[in-house]
């Protein structure tokens, strides 16, 4: 039986990570806390608290797997912020490869900060992906009126475009089904985005669609997955979003993220999909701006532990 406890990562030390982590639990009810364990620096979490004026004894409700690392200044992008964030989540990994927690839930890095320490991963889901040893690995970003997943992400358009083959595109049909069944969504409708305008109009304007999305729908369909397209992007997410869809996806980062942002931007969860450990995320970044002010909104975050939530029960209750 997979265990309930949640694990949150710190994120990078130097960022609004701490801060948005306090307010969340400050925010919900002690028993729920219990199932949680954070793991980073208790040192940088107390002043975390304290800043956004925490309850009192608030450290005491959850527990704390305590990784060494460095205090950082707040706002700032450092070498050992980066390290740090590493640390946090290899060590969330292992944990949850042990069955010690059932899913991680993960505060925003820096990148940049993670590169330069030396981890040249392009984000959070590389970084578990090489952690766990999956072969591939898929971004969802989900929301109560729109979900997108994601063909690539971190990586160039031209690389992108490049990269795009017809055995990709039906696995994250695959890995977006397969996730939407697990969570008690039967039979989920699922609309393939377009890559180029109009879907390429019959090849005048790149024939892509033609020769490499629609046969990924065509092989899901045959596999008896309700996918439909390729669909022209600029109609498609409007559609999705008034209920026509379950799950897009989205050929490139930008054209699932911009979207997403636009209509969810306080409440869509970051969720790899192709991990044999499950982990969602807030989707925005370290906010070195304003980090240390107490400013940052936990709404985000308060929505990736209820995700969380609903990840472990399905885990428990049979889902893979």
């Amino acid at each position: 039986m997979t265990t309930a406890r949640i694990g949150i990562t710190l994120g990078d030390p130097a960022g609004v990570g701490p801060e948005v982590i306090c307010k969340a639990l400050d925010a919900i009810e002690s028993p729920t806390r219990e199932a949680i364990v954070v793991i980073g620096s208790g040192e940088t979490l107390a002043r975390a608290a304290r800043i956004v004026g925490a309850e009192a004894g608030l450290l005491d409700t959850f527990a704390i797997e305590e990784v060494e690392s460095d205090t950082l200044p707040f706002g700032s992008i450092d070498v050992r912020g980066g390290e740090a964030s590493f640390r946090y989540v290899s060590r969330a990994a292992e944990m949850a490869k042990r069955g010690e927690i059932g899913c991680i839930v993960t505060a925003p890095i820096s990148k940049e900060a993670l590169n330069a320490a030396g981890h040249h991963y392009d984000g959070h889901t590389g970084m578990l992906a090489a952690l766990t040893g999956a072969k591939s690995s898929f971004m969802l970003l989900a929301s109560e009126r729109l979900s997108v997943v994601h063909v690539s992400t971190h990586v160039s358009l031209k690389d992108a475009i490049a990269r795009l083959n017809t055995e990709r595109v039906l696995a994250t049909i695959r890995a977006g089904h397969a996730h939407f069944e697990r969570i008690g969504r039967r039979r989920p409708r699922i609309a393939v985005a377009g890559l180029n305008p109009h879907c390429g109009e019959k090849g005048l304007f790149g024939r892509e669609d033609d020769e490499i999305i629609a046969p990924a729908v065509a092989a899901a369909r045959a596999e008896d997955i309700d996918a439909a397209g390729p669909i022209s992007p600029d109609t498609l997410f409007h559609r999705a979003y008034n209920g026509a869809f379950d799950l897009v996806v989205a050929q490139y980062h930008d054209q699932g993220h911009i979207p997403m942002k636009l209509v969810a931007f306080d409440t869509a969860v970051n969720v790899t999909l192709g991990l044999p450990i499950d982990r969602c995320s807030v989707d925005h970044g370290t906010a070195f701006d304003i980090a240390g002010t107490g400013k940052a909104n936990h709404v985000n975050m308060l929505s990736a532990i209820a995700y969380a939530r609903k990840l472990t029960a399905s885990r428990q209750q049979g889902g893979t």
